[in-house]
């Protein structure tokens, strides 16, 4: 993250998060974020294409001309963009992952300006994923910055986060603990490119008669 706003609002996500996928939206206290709130949203997911503003910043409306509640978050984005946040949604939403998107926008005659966008699940009111805390952040302030509206926006780069722990053992947990083998148990197998431990057992172990 580069953008202060994006570091401070993940760290105060992941301090009421503590070790689980995803806080409840109404464990997130705008009093402890005010500073923040003029960059930051809200999206409420309908369906796996449709993610509506339901709260933003003041100056996030300023920025883009319009207010922006009510409208979906994917509108607007050329195919090319849109894909791969539809794949970043269906993460954040199945597995909890945090995004990073980094956006350019212009407007009408104007030098376009580098923006930071974080994306941070949220529960409602069930154990899903409903909701997406968010900030929008530029990285740089030219003057025409919410004099002018912005008229085009496309995606530079998206990353996909997962806090502290690996994303299907979040999925999975309570788990029971591994089975190790021996180390006599095990051979290195290589191909061109890779290399793998195998383990000996299984049916490799079974007597015939059982098979």
């Amino acid at each position: 993250m580069k953008h202060k706003t994006s570091s401070a609002l993940f760290g105060y996500w992941d301090s009421v998060r503590g070790d689980r996928m995803a806080p409840q939206r109404f464990e997130i206290d705008p009093s402890e974020i005010s500073t923040l709130l003029p960059y930051t949203f809200i999206l409420e997911r309908h369906d796996a294409e449709t993610f509506n503003f339901r709260l933003a910043g003041t100056r996030m409306c300023d920025i883009f001309g319009h207010e922006l509640r009510g409208t979906n978050f994917l509108d607007g984005w050329d195919t090319i963009d849109r894909l791969p946040l539809l794949r970043q949604f269906s993460s954040l939403v199945r597995q909890g992952s945090v995004g990073v998107i980094h956006i350019e926008i212009a407007a009408t005659g104007e030098t376009p300006v580098q923006c930071e966008v974080l994306l941070l699940p949220l529960r409602h009111t069930r154990e899903t994923i409903d909701r997406i805390l968010g900030c929008f952040s530029p990285l740089q302030s030219p003057g025409w910055l919410g004099e002018k509206p912005v008229i085009e926006k496309h995606v530079i780069t998206n990353e996909l986060v997962w806090p502290s722990r690996d994303p299907m053992e979040m999925l999975s947990r309570p788990k029971e603990p591994p089975v190790l083998a021996p180390p006599h148990a095990k051979r290195v197998v290589r191909s061109q490119r890779r290399q793998f431990q195998v383990f000996e057992g299984g049916l490799s172990n079974a007597d015939p008669d059982e098979s």
